[in-house]
């Protein structure tokens, strides 16, 4: 247990917090500390193939060790940059050995507290070690566990050739936090039949839905009159841009939604008279609801538009597709991650992301990419937490997917 707590520690300790006002790849410097550290990670545990390119991607490959050639080759993937949404900087983690059920305090200072009370996927863990942020920061477990569980699955092989295994391709990337984890990835060098990603949460996770995903930026330009000779002249953009939000479906947001329910969902505002801007993501895993949502914000901008006339810009850019169109082909490798868990006594939990992953894109790109737990709860802020045990599985249901595939 100590090996991987250490290896995962080793890697939320670095600050690989991506930027998407950035226009590189990595989108900031500081990632690549922890790429030339995993680089140096991948050779000592005996990986003969490993590369990394100028945009931050490293690949590497296991051999295979058996006698037949017919054996598929297979991918792992996770990306090591952390989400900008919460500090990644001075990560102070916390371990928490045989859980007691009770609060975790993660700092008694500013009073933050870790509770089964409001996080009840807490008490499943109970008796077990976890690794906590201090609360000023979020851990990383997104997607650092994956990081430790490829590299640790791939040492456990190369230690214990008796398993026999197919070629292995092994995949890290930057940026998948910002939405561009596979933007650059070179699938033809990768040269896998199909991949999975290690970058879900909970124990027993394995996905093959995600949303399809849009961005949406609305520019409202106003007039300012003096308000008191403002009669018939002045267009107030805050206005206009706040009446834009409410005609959108009240319901339909993210906290008000679950399962394969769609949302709109505003995430940025600001304004002044002359000039108002609102920035929206739209989601839903049905492709034909998708593209109603996209109507919808068109149809809105037009009513708007015949009422006070031509001041409002849309602008809606697709991020992503739905993968389990490209899945739904090739269930097998589906099968296979889940016979793995089945036969570690892990329940599967299929279930649609909320969200997507370098996998949905890969999946687009030629690469079909399933998604598989990686142990970590409350991603991107002072609760994330991850069991140590939730890794160790994963890491042997790497093992096992190899061992299965090659038979």
């Amino acid at each position: 247990m100590q090996h991987i707590i250490d290896r995962f520690l080793s890697y939320v300790k670095i600050d690989t917090q991506s930027d998407a006002n950035s226009n590189t790849t990595p989108s900031t410097t500081k990632q690549w500390n922890l790429a030339h550290k995993l680089v140096d990670n991948l050779k000592d545990i005996g990986l003969p193939e490993v590369s990394i390119d100028e945009n931050g991607y490293i690949m590497a490959t296991l051999p295979s060790n058996a006698s037949k050639s017919n054996i598929p080759i297979i991918g792992f993937i996770a990306h090591y940059d952390t989400s900008p949404d919460f500090s990644g900087t001075n990560v102070n983690p916390q371990i928490i050995k045989n859980y007691d059920g009770k609060d975790i305090t993660l700092n008694k200072g500013k009073n933050i507290v870790l509770s089964p009370d409001y996080f009840d996927d807490l008490l499943q863990y109970k008796g077990q070690t976890i690794i906590t942020t201090d609360g000023t920061t979020l851990l990383g477990a997104d997607d650092k566990a994956g990081l430790t569980e490829i590299v640790t699955a791939m040492e456990y092989l190369i230690n214990n050739p008796e398993i026999i295994h197919g070629t292995i391709k092994i995949g890290f990337t930057p940026d998948e936090e910002i939405g561009r984890g596979a933007h650059k990835f070179d699938v033809k060098k990768f040269g896998a039949d199909w991949a999975y990603t290690m970058d879900g949460s909970q124990i027993g996770e394995l996905e093959y839905e995600n949303f399809n995903a849009a961005s949406a930026t609305i520019n409202i330009t106003g007039k300012s009159v003096h308000p008191g000779y403002a009669k018939g002249k002045m267009v107030n953009a805050i206005t206009i841009a706040n009446e834009f939000i409410t005609f959108l479906p009240e319901n339909e947001v993210p906290q008000k939604t679950t399962g394969r329910e769609g949302f709109f969902h505003v995430h940025n505002f600001s304004g002044e008279i002359e000039k108002a801007k609102i920035d929206l993501i739209i989601r839903d895993h049905d492709k034909v609801n998708f593209e109603a949502r996209k109507a919808l914000m068109h149809q809105i901008k037009k009513n708007l538009c015949a009422k006070h006339g031509d001041f409002i810009d849309l602008e809606i850019k697709d991020q992503y597709f739905n993968m389990k169109e490209k899945i739904a082909p090739v269930m097998h490798i589906v099968d296979i991650a889940k016979n793995a868990m089945e036969v570690l006594g892990i329940k599967p939990i299929i279930k649609p992301i909320r969200g997507g992953t370098d996998g949905s894109q890969l999946s687009y790109m030629g690469l079909p990419c399933p998604n598989i737990f990686a142990g970590g709860h409350n991603f991107h802020g002072k609760y994330e937490y991850i069991p140590v045990e939730s890794m160790q599985s994963a890491v042997k249901v790497i093992v096992k997917i190899c061992e299965l595939t090659a038979k």
